[in-house]
């Protein structure tokens, strides 16, 4: 099973595309950008608590078959700061 690849932040919404490596994610694949992991975050994961690190990036060949999620997930509290 394939990575989701989230187009965004869940704290700020911010575009993330999947060829960036300026997006980090947990285990559970909750989805943030780098300003946020680190600055807000500290790398630690709002939702689960676990490690934030980087998101690999999915060659561009692969995403023909195998493309980035549309579906755009948004907290419904805002992002604390650790």
């Amino acid at each position: 099973m394939a990575l989701e690849l989230r187009p965004n932040c869940e704290c700020c919404d911010r575009e993330i595309s999947p060829d960036s490596k300026e997006a980090y994610i947990c285990t559970f694949e909750c989805t943030f950008c780098l300003e946020c992991a680190g600055k807000k975050l500290r790398f630690i994961c709002p939702n689960c608590g676990g490690e934030l690190v980087r998101r690999p990036v999915r060659p561009a060949a692969k995403l023909v078959k195998n493309p980035a999620s549309k579906v755009r997930v948004v907290r419904s509290e805002p992002c604390p700061t650790r």
